[in-house]
């Protein structure tokens, strides 16, 4: 690795092999080729001739077939410094490769039927490896969820107390929003069709051309190149290219994904903070350079960190659609040369990262329920003042009392910094009726939990479980870490 001059981090920390090899310039240029050779097939197949002859051969398409993966690179590199072109670079270079076929590489295509269907054929690809990833981070929430479905704990509402729910339903929440962005990947990618080959404007000009005006076959043409390519057919109409808002719609795709991410690990930090979760620590593994006891959410802390700058990300393809002239303009180039693979290679990183988190998430049970037993008696007080009423009490009255007691054993802890007393306050007071063994008696975390098991119970089979039989091909994916 050369250390001399810049380096991607999205490359060398974030992102996995697999994605950076779907973006590499290995799969772009022989996508590109294998886009040359269903070019000259489907010509040769729809009997292109002059003068009787048939223009492309055979032996043509063979000697093609022969040099897909071998790149030369460094011919393309040369040609590029003199012509300034790198469509036209590649053609030079494939056509030196295959002297034979020289002369009917790209033949009526434009730069954008080897650029722009590359770009989706790659797009494709890298929504399939996000799929994957996605639907393994639903599978480990769901083991999560139904691991943790009953053990209660504090819910929070603006981050303050609030009536208890479960270490399970609460990561269900999080797997929701993840099934959410998997419905729209999977939508996305249905609608993912090819550019085909269009021409200079759209019009397919060069091909009526090349075909004496022949329109029943020039019609031909997209539906052979698309089935070759693997899609079932090709945008009815473009530009020159497709139209970028493909770009966006893909980029929100990532967006929402991140979205998700980022809320999830906002809620683990949080939770952390507490003491009452933990994500993967390993045995040597430094949490501060400065304070060794400590142990910082530092892989949520990248998720959060990834996750805007794809949200963030999404914004340059809608504006590049947003400002494409008419049939075409190239000031889309430099910008999806970076927008698009580097929010997958992020995405690809938060994913895995999710991953990690998820799967060796540490819960701290005793001090979940520690912190639940300082806040149950203010929750229970619904409870107890039924309890006292069916001994005698008047609600209003015992209404009225324990917000009064509630504020003074808020005091007490607050300012205090004692214990919860609340307790011990109702039973000193001679209008509830009851001893501090029967309030202690209601003291049960499981009783304030709702229908929090039976909800993760529910989700589970009605909505999670389905979606993962429907994907089991994908299960098994485990988290690369590089850093």
């Amino acid at each position: 690795m050369s250390t001399d001059r810049y380096s991607s981090p999205l490359s060398e920390r974030y992102a996995s092999k697999e994605m950076q090899y779907i973006f590499s310039q290995d799969m772009k240029f022989s996508t590109w080729r294998k886009l040359w050779i269903a070019l000259a097939q489907t010509e040769m197949e729809l009997g292109l001739s002059e003068n009787g002859k048939p223009v492309i051969t055979q032996e043509q398409i063979d000697e093609m077939k022969e040099h897909v993966y071998d790149i030369n690179y460094d011919v393309a590199k040369e040609r590029e410094k003199l012509v300034r072109h790198d469509v036209m670079s590649h053609v030079y270079a494939f056509g030196q490769q295959c002297p034979k076929a020289a002369g009917i590489i790209h033949l009526g295509a434009t730069s954008c039927y080897v650029g722009d269907n590359t770009d989706i054929i790659i797009m494709n690809e890298a929504l399939k490896l996000v799929h994957k990833k996605l639907v393994n981070v639903i599978a480990e929430l769901a083991k999560f969820a139904d691991t943790y479905k009953n053990l209660p704990t504090l819910a929070f509402t603006h981050f303050q107390p609030a009536q208890p729910t479960t270490v399970g339903k609460r990561a269900t929440l999080w797997t929701q929003e993840f099934l959410m962005d998997l419905e729209d990947l999977e939508y996305v990618m249905s609608t993912l069709k090819l550019l085909g080959s269009k021409g200079t404007t759209g019009t397919q000009a060069s091909f009526l051309e090349l075909f004496d005006g022949d329109q029943e076959t020039i019609d031909k043409i997209d539906p052979m190149i698309a089935a070759k390519m693997g899609f079932k057919e090709c945008y009815a109409v473009s530009g020159q290219t497709y139209s970028r808002k493909v770009d966006t719609r893909v980029a929100n795709i990532l967006a929402g994904i991140a979205a998700s991410a980022h809320k999830m690990s906002n809620d683990i930090r949080l939770l952390q903070h507490l003491k009452e979760v933990e994500e993967p620590f390993e045995k040597n593994q430094i949490g501060s350079s400065a304070m060794a006891y400590k142990r910082n959410p530092m892989r949520s802390e990248r998720i959060a960190s990834l996750s805007r700058y794809v949200m963030i990300d999404a914004l340059n393809p809608a504006i590049t659609s947003a400002t494409q002239w008419f049939e075409r303009t190239l000031d889309d180039s430099a910008n999806k040369r970076l927008s698009i693979p580097e929010g997958f290679l992020a995405i690809d990183g938060i994913l895995d990262l999710c991953l990690n988190v998820v799967d060796g998430l540490v819960v701290y049970d005793k001090v979940i329920t520690k912190h639940m037993m300082a806040e149950l008696p203010f929750m229970a007080t619904e409870n107890i003042m039924m309890d006292a009423v069916k001994n005698g009490g008047n609600r209003q009255e015992l209404h009225e009392k324990i917000r009064q007691l509630s504020m003074q054993a808020g005091k007490n802890v607050k300012e205090e910094g004692k214990d919860n007393n609340l307790l011990e306050l109702i039973a000193a007071d001679p209008e509830f009726n009851l001893t501090l063994e029967q309030l202690q008696a209601t003291m049960e975390p499981s009783k304030y939990v709702g229908r929090a098991p039976v909800q993760v119970d529910a989700f589970l089979a009605n909505v999670v479980n389905p979606v993962l039989e429907k994907n089991q091909d994908e299960l098994g994916v485990k988290a690369e870490i590089n850093v």
